[in-house]
């Protein structure tokens, strides 16, 4: 899959925060993306406004970045990806698989494997205590 990022080269100072808050996450954590300006390409300003979804447009105007599609479906805006990020779900969001080891990785094992994990940690916790 294909993660793209429309993004404008706009004066606005709450666009361009947004969009920085958006690419900074993406590349702290090196998730590939594709940076895509529809202020310098009508092509990607076309595109990204005839697929942001009806309900997902503002009442009145063009849809504004930031935008995030994964290939050709739409994922959602800025205040989509901040609640996610707030909800640790940021990979689920994105439809990506969230890297192994991660926070986000341990809290979406099945409940049975995280709770088989805490149960050994215990028993070794017992173990030692009894050892000791």
């Amino acid at each position: 899959p294909v993660l793209c990022v429309y993004i404008t080269r706009s004066p606005s100072r709450g666009i361009k925060k947004q969009q920085q808050d958006v690419l900074g996450f993406l590349e702290a954590n090196k998730i590939e993306f594709e940076e895509k300006d529809i202020a310098a390409n009508e092509e990607n300003r076309k595109w990204m406004r005839e697929n942001v979804p009806e309900d997902s447009r503002p009442a009145s105007g063009n849809p504004l970045p930031p935008r995030l599609f994964n290939d050709s479906r739409y994922l959602g805006d800025y205040e989509a990806f901040f609640e996610a990020r707030e909800n640790n779900a940021v990979y689920a969001f994105l439809g990506l698989t969230a890297p192994p080891g991660s926070k986000v990785a341990l809290f979406s094992l099945p409940i049975t494997n995280w709770a088989a994990a805490l149960r050994m940690q215990w028993a070794g916790i017992l173990l030692l205590i009894l050892i000791g």
